[in-house]
C-alpha cells in the first residue's frame, strides 16, 4: 500500500522524544530491578563474583547487538502470524539517520494485534530475562533484560497511543516514521 493510497488518521513518534523517553524507561526500570537484585544477591556473592569477569561483559555487549536484530524479527514473526499474507507483508531495514533498524508490516490489522506484536520483543527480551535474572542471581542477564526493555520504548509508547483507540479499528504501519495509521 503506498503512503498516498492510505485513508486513515497519522499517529507517529518523534524519535528524539522516543529516544529520552527510553532514557527514561532504562533509569526507572534499572532502579526497579537492581536495587532488588542487590538487595537479594549482593549479601551472597562477593563483588567479583557478582559482576564476573571483563570479558564477560563483551559477551554480553555482543549478545545486545545481536539481540537488536533479534528484536526486530520478533517483531516481524508475530505480525507475520497476525497478518493475512503472512512473511510477505513484513520487510526490514535500517532508518540510517538515526541508527536504528526497523520492521514494517504493509498490511492493516486489528489494533489488539499489532499491540501483541509491537510489546513481544520487550516481554521475550526484556521483561522475561529481567525476572530470570532475579532468580538465578545474573547481573549479566538483568542488564541485558533492562536494556531491552528500555530498547522496547518506542514500542511501549506506541502501544500506549493505541489504548486510547477504538480496539475494532485497523491499525496500519506507517511505511517511514515511527508511527501508524488508524482506519476505522
Amino acid at each position: 500500500m503506498e503512503e498516498n493510497e492510505v485513508k486513515g488518521r497519522k499517529v507517529a513518534i518523534d524519535i528524539e522524544k522516543a529516544n529520552i523517553f527510553g532514557l527514561r524507561i532504562m533509569v526507572a526500570s534499572g532502579i526497579m530491578f537492581l536495587v532488588p537484585f542487590f538487595m537479594i544477591w549482593g549479601g551472597k556473592h562477593n563483588f567479583r563474583e557478582l559482576f564476573g569477569a571483563f570479558s564477560d561483559w563483551g559477551i554480553t555487549f555482543i549478545l545486545a547487538i545481536v539481540g537488536i536484530v533479534i528484536h526486530e524479527l520478533i517483531h516481524g514473526l508475530t505480525w507475520a502470524c497476525f497478518a493475512k499474507n503472512g512473511w510477505k507483508s513484513i520487510s526490514f531495514g535500517v532508518w540510517w539517520k538515526m541508527l536504528t533498524p526497523y520492521c514494517h508490516c504493509n498490511e492493516p490489522m486489528r489494533i489488539p494485534y499489532y499491540m501483541i506484536a509491537a510489546m513481544m520483543p520487550c516481554i521475550v527480551l526484556g521483561v522475561i530475562p529481567t525476572f530470570i535474572a532475579l532468580f538465578i542471581g545474573s547481573l549479566h542477564l538483568l542488564v541485558l533484560g533492562v536494556f531491552f526493555i528500555a530498547s522496547g520504548s518506542g514500542d511501549i509508547w506506541m502501544t500506549w497511543l493505541l489504548t486510547k483507540e477504538n480496539p475494532k479499528s485497523m491499525v496500519l504501519d506507517h511505511p517511514s516514521e515511527a508511527g501508524f495509521y488508524i482506519i476505522d
